[in-house]
């Protein structure tokens, strides 16, 4: 048996009810396959998959707070530290239902590959709680936060693990989170990324997921002979990354017609209206149909079907698998030529597989939507120097950083016999940096 095969049956065995951990596991070492046969007896008597795939450290805690009616609610806790061979962890935290430690463990993974392709010294972690802050009042969402602050403080600091915003997390929470790490600490540091403006935040750190998933997507269509401006653009997604991605998209010359929340989606022949967009979503927290009720032209549907409409480009920025192979099928059957990741592993394994078989140019999400962990990078250094970049200053070298992001992952499949892959490009330009790391420190 080979060792990624082995590797592979190990990590099942150990995390048997962990679907998207394991899901996750094997998308990345399948890819890595040529380079580690290269290497099989060294990696393997110092047993570097087993320490890549299991997690430095894993705190589990319970999150007890008050509700508006006086009622105690207890909700579960996460930070998985898996990875600072490169420098201190560093990834979202995220609040939503769906969150469990396999959810936590696979983003925690990806994040490891994910910051070590932008080139930037920052290891691989994630975190959050099973808590849902949709239709929770400020004072709800700020006991919650507090309270999970009051434990998760112990394991973070500006040197050794710095969170940030992901799903259920945008500027209210971590501004709550912020202000309790100061009070228990008594220390003014740059803990957290994503801060608002007025305590050490970044500027185009709000925009730098969606901007960057496009700076990317371009820079691959230009290599390819193609472009994007003129282009129809379906996405998914109506929070941070699905706005901004259509936002710039706008800016260079696309025109993306959908998006898409929890409960249905909006098909908008004209191209959708960001400014719109971001009155229903950011100012009134409501619903897509809002938006269709103020667009007379948009047609909102109920449920999914963001994938069913005719496009060139498609930019998933939801959730894990929200595009499957029924869905990939459609866009290969209505021209699409080009899919990029605007989420954390929205697509599913068959589903690249058949994108990828019929040519469509595929980017994965640890490389496209590598802008926001990159521009958190970017404050964590402004913090550190008690400086503030002006938004040009940021969004340029955002933009370099996504282009060297593509030309690095479009180097690494060609060296290694796979043009054109860049799922293999990615994984095995994120896994040479860190593996590299990992044996110069030694078996720690």
């Amino acid at each position: 048996m080979s060792y990624v095969d082995e590797a592979l049956a190990r990590v099942k065995k150990q995390n048997p009810d962990q679907p998207e951990f394991n899901q996750a596991v094997y998308e990345v070492l399948e890819s890595l396959r040529a380079v580690i046969e290269k290497n099989e007896d060294t990696y393997r008597r110092n047993a570097l998959l087993e320490r890549l795939t299991t997690p430095e450290r894993i705190v589990m805690f319970r999150v007890p707070w008050v509700d508006d009616k006086g009622q105690v609610q207890v909700n579960n806790g996460y930070r998985v530290q898996f990875n600072s061979a490169i420098g201190p962890y560093k990834g979202g935290l995220r609040f939503h239902p769906s969150v469990n430690l396999s959810v936590i463990k696979f983003l925690g993974f990806e994040q490891v590959f994910k910051n070590s392709l932008t080139g930037l010294p920052i290891g691989g972690g994630k975190g959050g709680s099973d808590f849902d802050p949709k239709g929770k009042s400020d004072r709800e969402v700020m006991a919650f936060c507090q309270s999970f602050m009051t434990e998760l403080y112990k394991y973070i600091g500006a040197d050794t693990d710095v969170p940030a915003g992901d799903i259920g997390v945008g500027g209210r929470e971590i501004g709550y989170l912020f202000g309790q790490y100061k009070r228990i600490r008594s220390l003014y540091e740059g803990v957290l990324t994503g801060k608002g403006l007025t305590y050490g935040g970044s500027l185009a750190r709000t925009q730098a997921t969606g901007y960057g998933l496009l700076y990317l997507t371009e820079e691959m269509l230009k290599c390819n002979g193609k472009e994007l401006a003129g282009k129809t653009v379906v996405v998914s997604g109506a929070g941070n990354v699905a706005i901004y991605a259509i936002e710039k998209a706008w800016q260079l010359g696309a025109k993306p017609v959908t998006c898409s929340d929890s409960t249905g989606w909006i098909y908008d022949p004209e191209g959708i209206d960001v400014a719109l967009l971001k009155e229903v979503k950011e100012v009134k927290r409501a619903r897509l149909t809002e938006y269709a009720k103020a667009r007379p032209g948009a047609v909102y549907h109920e449920g999914k079907g963001v994938w069913s409409v005719k496009c060139d480009v498609a930019l998933p920025c939801a959730t894990q698998n929200e595009l499957l192979l029924e869905d990939a099928k459609t866009l290969v059957a209505n021209g699409c030529f080009a899919v990029a990741e605007g989420a954390n592993m929205p697509t599913s394994l068959d589903a690249t597989a058949y994108l990828q078989e019929h040519g469509v140019l595929f980017c994965p999400g640890k490389a496209s939507n590598a802008g926001g962990v990159a521009t958190s990078a970017l404050e964590m250094t402004q913090n550190s120097q008690r400086l503030s970049w002006t938004f040009e200053e940021v969004d340029a070298k955002l933009k370099d950083i996504m282009v060297n992001i593509f030309h690095n992952l479009d180097a690494a499949a060609k060296e290694y016999g796979m043009e054109g892959n860049y799922v293999a490009g990615a994984n095995i330009a994120g896994f040479l940096k860190v593996a590299n790391a990992m044996d110069a420190q030694g078996i720690v």
